[in-house]
């Protein structure tokens, strides 16, 4: 039985469309998409149906985390599995069920940010067709161990519009792992993704994002984070698959001692492009922001990396940090990377940075008088570089977890 959309959702649905379609398309001399293949736009060569997949094998090869608290596995916006240990005083549902049973909570939190990375037509497709994704609430003073795991899986040809809204409440505390799928290797497909991520009072709220779709697939993910007085965000993203990728992503940070830390290691090979644009805005004074970018870039693949640290008038005593790091494995990558900031208080420590370098001789030179040779050696660099984002993390499964999808990338690129 097909459940009934809330008045609410149903008159944003129908303005989100129309603002879809009054919007234009980003064109080539967009400042928010420079440097970007605008050709990867067209979305025209979807069919609409989707290639056959077995509920059962899908479930069978969700595989992540080892005893997750909560799992839930949908296949093109479809739930097809859900487990949980969670207390029944924690909300952790699919967001689907969440319209029907917490319609008021939903729309308190769904969606508020405005996007202003340069997608607001694609986040307002994503807000006309949303149907499917997860709701997670955790009251005041509840700590949940361990982690959320949601896979999402495309059979290909079609679009799907999976949105993650996580709400921590005061003195709480919260992980989740989003890891995105396609069920084969021949078939595209499109993935938008959104998630909204609100960090309570004092609470901690940690959101992975896994892409891992294949090589014809694109997607186009969007991170908005809000984080409250005396609260630590968490935002990390790897990139491993699609053909294409975009990632954007917002932190505001609302509340003096806020701290929010932005992820993100991406390893293209071949003809893949990775664009990422990302804005820490210190609306509040005595924040704090630190942002880690790193890129190992192999074959013809590209990135870009556009991020601006934005310190409001009354924001003082602000202290934010971006970098964003370049590892280029071979002479016809291509990384752009333009850092920024803008200031608009007193008494704040801010910095930027951005640099792009070659695995020197000298490094392969030393493991090779200690027997490595020398692909393995670049293997081993390109790894090190990596896992200095990945220890961040600061839970040993989810690390391992995230490693595993890093070392079967890299190993995949060895074979080549």
């Amino acid at each position: 039985m097909t459940s009934v959309l809330p008045a609410w959702l149903r008159a944003r649905q129908q303005a989100a469309q129309q603002r879809y379609e009054s919007t234009p398309t980003p064109k080539r001399g967009d400042e928010q998409w420079r440097f970007s293949n605008i050709k990867q736009l067209n979305f025209e060569n979807l069919s609409g149906k989707a290639s056959p997949a077995d509920a059962a094998d899908l479930i069978s090869r969700s595989v992540g985390l080892a005893t997750p608290t909560a799992k839930f596995v949908f296949l093109n916006d479809e739930l097809i599995h859900s487990e949980s240990s969670l207390a029944t005083s924690i909300i952790c549902l699919p967001l689907a069920e969440a319209f029907e049973k917490h319609s008021d909570l939903v729309e308190q939190h769904f969606m508020k940010q405005e996007t202003r990375l340069g997608s607001a037509k694609y986040a307002a497709l994503h807000e006309a067709y949303v149907k499917s994704g997860l709701f997670v609430q955790v009251p005041e003073n509840q700590i949940v161990e361990g982690a959320i795991e949601v896979h999402h899986w495309i059979s290909g040809g079609v679009t799907i519009f999976p949105h993650t809204l996580v709400v921590t409440g005061k003195s709480s505390q919260v992980r989740v792992v989003d890891i995105f799928h396609s069920v084969d290797t021949e078939t595209s497909g499109l993935v938008i993704a959104f998630n909204d991520l609100s960090a309570g009072q004092n609470s901690s709220l940690d959101y992975i994002a896994i892409q891992d779709l294949n090589e014809v697939s694109r997607i186009i993910s969007i991170n908005e984070t809000s984080t409250a007085r005396d609260a630590r965000a968490k935002g990390f993203v790897l990139n491993t698959g699609a053909a294409w990728a975009r990632n954007e992503s917002l932190s505001r940070l609302e509340g003096p001692g806020a701290h929010s830390d932005m992820l993100s290691v991406s390893i293209p090979d071949r003809e893949q492009e990775y664009d990422q644009r990302t804005y820490q805005h210190h609306v509040s004074e005595g924040a704090y922001s630190d942002l880690l970018y790193k890129n190992t870039l192999y074959g013809h693949s590209k990135t870009v990396f556009s991020g601006l640290i934005s310190v409001d008038e009354k924001a003082h005593h602000t202290d934010a940090y971006q970098t964003c790091r370049n590892l280029l494995m071979t002479d016809d990558c291509e990384a752009n990377s333009m850092p920024g900031l803008e200031i608009n208080a007193d008494q704040v420590k801010c910095s930027h940075g951005s640099t792009s370098a070659q695995i020197s001789d000298e490094e392969i030179f030393y493991l090779q008088a200690r027997g490595i040779d020398p692909t393995r050696a670049r293997q081993l660099i390109a790894r090190g570089f990596s896992v200095e984002v990945v220890e961040r993390l600061k839970d040993e499964s989810i690390e391992a977890l995230v490693l595993s999808y890093i070392d079967e990338k890299f190993n995949g690129i060895a074979k080549d």
